[in-house]
């Protein structure tokens, strides 16, 4: 009954009209970044922080959530139309679904998609609605010492889950977590690694690095690739439906893909990412139907499963957040950010001290799912016009945006510059194939960890076993350590790359 009455409140705070707009703004936004190559909801969620300081808190949060979870529907776009996925999580969307867009098919493969999203993100939302309270109760019992070990488990599990090599993924860890001590020390009131630079002994803000990483470093990228590798849609798309034999293929997909989607959403450094990978290697695991097209060729199957795992992940990767404010992905960490300008400190107390910003966040998704489907489904025609847009038009906008956004966040030159240096080692991180997501993890974790590492040292005045003594955060290290061991052994370690490699 309190999970209907709750849900009743969140209804009454999203169903009024301004929360209503910036849904509808959010679901649009989201689609329209994950249709344009290049563009993900990481960098235009980082563009948008500053916009947010003039909106309600539940507003700019329903927004920004509206831009995730739209950008896994508008990824899928582009990935059936044009063989390039506006979004990674919809990478291997493009194995069966651009096949059947080049048999004429992609009314059904774009609709399978929809539909399949539409589904896992309402089961991804009231999975969030159904655990978050009792993980908020269990969060009340975290101490200093079991936030630390439960940040050490979230940051191992980044690194595990980060494709590309563990090393890197290590490396960007450690990189974010010395970016995060740059400033002043709390307890001592000491400029640390400041360089006697007076801008950062307040340390770097956090705008200032995710957008100069993933927006810039992204535009960068882009425009060093030649114009003719851009790929214009040719094929008509003839009936929108599936048959009822695509139905009866893609159900079952749909369901299995939702159920891995919401628990691997959950997993630090996963969420949608990797959701998507593990649903299409489990449906090509899944014996086939006589008569059934192969993976690779079509299959109705290689559509339907990952577009529903990545928005089940989506939708999922809040309870974290939510319930004990620790963010499991880079656009999660974002979000941290947005409450952070907000004067809301994410974790357990969010849902007793702003109970209307809980419950409206999530009956919000419900909202924003209904009102994906609408603009997904019958506006086919005008997001692909969007694809024939130049590039070169498209940059030096995002790029002034980007400027004034961040000058607007502290009026300071100081910073404009600072994301230009970002955007520079933003761009190194993709001609080094390495992912930047861990960076942003360790930056947001790190003050944290060391706030908590200290007074957890102070409680038990200087005892290194309070970690291991608890049996909480003993448990949360024990999970840490076997997970390191798992992924370090060889078997798991070649089967990791190769989960990541999928053509």
């Amino acid at each position: 009954m309190d999970l209907i009455h709750n849900l009743a409140t969140g209804f009454g705070v999203a169903f009024t009209f301004t929360n209503l707009l910036y849904c509808l703004i959010g679901c649009i936004l989201g689609t329209l970044i994950g249709v344009l190559p290049g563009i993900g909801p990481v960098a235009t969620i980082a563009m948008l922080l500053p916009a947010t300081y003039a909106l309600p808190p539940v507003s700019a949060l329903i927004m920004l959530a509206g831009i995730y979870y739209g950008a896994q529907y508008g990824g899928s776009t582009t990935a059936i139309l044009v063989n390039l996925p506006g979004e990674s999580s919809s990478v291997v969307t493009c194995i069966d679904g651009y096949q059947m867009a080049r048999q004429g098919r992609a009314g059904p493969a774009l609709a399978a998609a929809g539909l399949g999203s539409f589904f896992a993100g309402c089961v991804g939302t009231l999975i969030l609605a159904a655990f978050a309270p009792p993980l908020t109760e269990l969060a009340f019992k975290f101490g200093p010492a079991e936030y630390f070990s439960l940040m050490v488990l979230g940051l191992i599990g980044a690194v595990v889950l980060a494709s590309g090599s563990l090393i890197k993924a290590v490396a960007m860890i450690v990189l974010g977590l010395l970016l995060g001590i740059v400033g002043t020390d709390v307890n001592s009131g000491v400029a640390r690694y400041s360089f006697d630079i007076p801008e950062l002994t307040d340390g770097i803000g956090f705008v200032v690095i995710a957008m100069g990483v993933f927006g810039y470093g992204e535009i960068i990228g882009n425009l060093s690739q030649p114009d003719d590798e851009r790929e214009v849609f040719t094929h008509k798309v003839k009936g929108l439906w599936p048959t009822k034999d695509d139905f009866k293929r893609m159900m079952p997909a749909v369901l299995r893909g939702t159920a891995l989607g919401s628990a691997l959403g959950i997993l630090p450094g996963g969420g949608a990412l990797l959701a998507s990978f593990a649903s299409y290697a489990l449906e090509k695991k899944i014996r086939m139907k006589p008569g059934e097209v192969p993976f690779g060729k079509g299959n109705i199957r290689g559509v339907a499963s990952p577009e529903s795992a990545n928005n089940a992940g989506a939708q999922t990767s809040f309870i974290p957040l939510l319930t004990l404010g620790i963010p499991p992905n880079a656009v999660m960490a974002l979000m941290v950010g947005a409450m952070t300008i907000h004067n809301i400190q994410p974790g357990p107390q969010v849902m007793t001290s702003n109970p209307e910003l809980f419950w409206g966040l999530i009956a919000s998704m419900w909202i924003g799912n209904a009102m994906l489907i609408i603009l997904n489904l019958p506006l086919i025609g005008m997001w692909i016009k969007l694809l024939t847009v130049p590039y070169k038009f498209l940059f030096p906008a995002i790029v002034l945006f980007c400027a004034i956004g961040v000058y607007s966040t502290n009026n300071n030159t100081f910073d404009v510059w600072m994301v230009a240096a970002f955007g520079f080692i933003g761009y190194l991180f993709i001609k080094l194939r390495t992912e930047p997501a861990p960076l942003l993890l360790g930056f947001i974790l790190g003050p944290m960890m060391e706030e908590n590492l200290r007074r957890a040292l102070l409680l038990s005045r200087g005892a290194w076993s309070v970690f291991v003594t608890r049996p909480l955060s003993a448990g949360l290290l024990v999970a840490a350590a076997m997970l390191l061991g798992i992924v370090l052994l060889p078997a798991i370690k070649a089967k990791r790359e190769e989960a990541f490699v999928e053509e």
